[in-house]
């Protein structure tokens, strides 16, 4: 794959008119070989305590293991809205996060980024594609997310992935406002109109806006905060959206040395959020 490195972050003002136009354009083709990485990255305090404070961590000078997440998702955005990309960024559905951290990271250390997109394949309800971001600490990765998006359309509209079982007793219950998607939309530079609010929602065929994917995992992961090992990995998938605002149910169990946990709707048992810790 080609090394492209960048001096700065990409303007997410820039790109995201830019997605929107080319959803417009009909594309195709294999996923391009090209990888952003950009040196040199310092955590700024104020902004990690800002994400802290939306997702429910304490404030202190650990990352979460999702943070980095929102620190490579600008790269993630100039990778779907190049030229190359065979697919409008508009419309990409997020179903599946999966983050492993070789050792935990801190405030103090300095970041090299990068961001590739790997293994398009078939779906029964479209095609699907990774994107992979790494966060290397003196030239060695200590942080890989894997989010998997899913491209509706040519399948063969089946799907095994359906949910019917009943939801566990809660071990928690959350009351998600309305304003989640606009306040994590602040933080995570991802200002999709299906998250901010009921009328641009309703422009993309949602009835509400719903909250954040990587909202919903970083959520369920501050539940876990200071039971788990410096090295972890953190799989979830996406069953369906949460509206907002609502109320959800959060239930966890061991499970070998790690947990499984998941988040439901309180009033209709909805499935939104599926996942495991080892």
């Amino acid at each position: 794959m080609a090394i492209t490195e960048l001096s700065s972050p990409p303007s997410l003002a820039a790109l995201y008119p830019k997605a929107v136009l080319s959803g417009f354009r009909r594309r195709g083709g294999e996923l391009p070989d090209t990888v952003y990485a950009l040196p040199g990255v310092r955590i700024d305090p104020e902004h990690l305590a800002a994400y802290n404070r939306v997702c429910g961590f304490r404030l202190t000078d650990a990352l979460p293991a999702t943070y980095p997440h929102v620190l490579t998702f600008p790269l993630q955005v100039k990778l779907m809205t190049a030229g190359d990309f065979p697919f409008p960024l508009a419309g990409s559905v997020h179903v599946a996060n999966k983050i492993t951290q070789a050792r935990s990271l801190s405030l103090g250390d300095e970041l090299e980024l990068r961001a590739h997109v790997a293994n398009l394949r078939d779906h029964p309800r479209g095609k699907q594609f990774d994107m992979v971001s790494e966060a290397l600490a003196g030239g060695e990765v200590v942080w890989t997310d894997v989010s998997t998006y899913l491209r509706r359309g040519g399948g063969s509209g089946s799907s095994s992935d359906r949910d019917q079982r009943e939801p566990p007793a809660p071990t928690a219950i959350w009351a998600v406002p309305d304003d989640i998607g606009r306040r994590y939309g602040e933080v995570s530079g991802d200002r999709n109109p299906i998250h901010l609010h009921k009328l641009t929602a309703k422009m993309f065929g949602y009835p509400r806006a719903i909250a954040h994917g990587m909202w919903t995992k970083a959520r369920c992961l501050a539940a876990f905060e200071g039971r788990l090992p410096e090295a972890c990995t953190v799989d979830v998938r996406f069953k369906t959206p949460v509206p907002l605002p609502t109320k959800v149910g959060f239930a966890a169990s061991p499970e070998g040395a790690g947990w499984r946990f998941e988040l439901f709707g309180v009033r209709n048992g909805k499935p939104h959020v599926a996942g495991t810790i080892g």
